[in-house]
């Protein structure tokens, strides 16, 4: 088994050079059904720390042949050096105030053993409360067949931002536990995430002001706590999809959010002020609050036998 097919690799290198990263190593990997993957790990230069790479895995057999591919693989890695900017690239914030971590997701999407006409994704998700928590939840994304024709291909690039958000939703919803341990939890991803009319992905509908207080939210989790006050793009991608806005908008809510003294910018990137930092009891209230929607309630008389169920 070769590392790469050679048409892969020349195109994972040109793209990444369009993008100014380095490709600092290609490994084999496999996939959930045993079948030869190829693993691309990146980096904004030669010396770049371990937690400051992208790990990039796509079928070995994959090729980049359309254009909407190839600029959605464009468009991927270009964030991604932005992303790789962040303290921790690999963390993000909920709308309900839960600091995460993405990790260990196994690409690309895998056929479902059930018998389920679905695609599926696993992955782990962690609370980076700064406290090193060991709650998670291992996740199961599903993504149903006819969702998987507005995709231009099961595969990390064009998959990564709306599986991530699917996540962030459903513990919005309060649908998946944070645990010590435990089982993988379904993550649905289905058509009512996509807009055909106006071919884009909807998860939230936001207002202006929860925009602002996800991005505070975000800049005091990611920077004030986690990142040493390093600077976290504020623009991405990833956050606009979720809360249903633009990269734009979220930079215009940003210098909003510096005029009043709660950030301080330097082009799209955030770090936090004192201002801020001083309302570290509010964001772990929320933090509280949004753990508690993610345990399940019991019925009282199902919990002390009294049913005939």
């Amino acid at each position: 088994m070769t590392l790469a097919s050679t048409t892969l690799q020349q195109t994972i290198e040109q793209a990444a050079q369009q993008a100014d990263l380095t490709v600092l190593a290609i490994t084999e990997g496999s996939d959930f059904h045993g079948k030869p993957t190829s693993i691309f790990r990146l980096g904004l230069g030669p010396d770049s720390p371990a937690e400051r790479t992208l790990s990039l895995e796509l079928s070995e057999g994959f090729t980049v042949a359309e254009a909407e591919q190839r600029d959605g693989l464009a468009a991927y890695l270009q964030q991604a050096a932005k992303r790789l900017r962040n303290p921790n690239p690999n963390a993000m914030v909920s709308l309900a105030g839960l600091p995460l971590v993405f990790r260990e997701f196994k690409w690309p999407f895998h056929l479902s053993t059930s018998g389920a006409d679905t695609y599926l994704v696993h992955g782990v998700v962690g609370l980076e409360d700064g406290n090193c928590s060991p709650l998670h939840t291992k996740v199961a994304a599903s993504m149903t067949v006819t969702f998987a024709e507005v995709v231009p291909a099961p595969e990390q690039p064009y998959a990564e931002a709306f599986v991530y958000n699917a996540v962030r939703k459903t513990l919005d919803q309060g649908q998946l536990e944070m645990l010590k341990s435990g089982n993988r939890q379904p993550v649905p991803v289905t058509t009512r995430y996509y807009s055909r009319w106006q071919k884009r992905f909807v998860f939230s509908d936001t207002t202006q002001t929860a925009r602002r207080e996800f991005l505070a939210t975000k800049v005091y989790w990611l920077s004030a706590v986690l990142g040493g006050n390093q600077p976290v793009w504020i623009a991405d991608p990833y956050d606009a999809q979720y809360l249903n806005t633009t990269p734009e908008e979220l930079q215009k809510d940003a210098e909003y959010l510096a005029t009043d003294g709660v950030l301080t910018l330097d082009a799209d990137f955030a770090t936090p002020t004192p201002k801020l930092a001083e309302h570290g009891e509010h964001y772990r209230a929320l933090l509280a609050h949004a753990l508690s929607l993610t345990k399940p309630e019991f019925n009282e008389e199902m919990r002390h036998g009294h049913t005939n169920m």
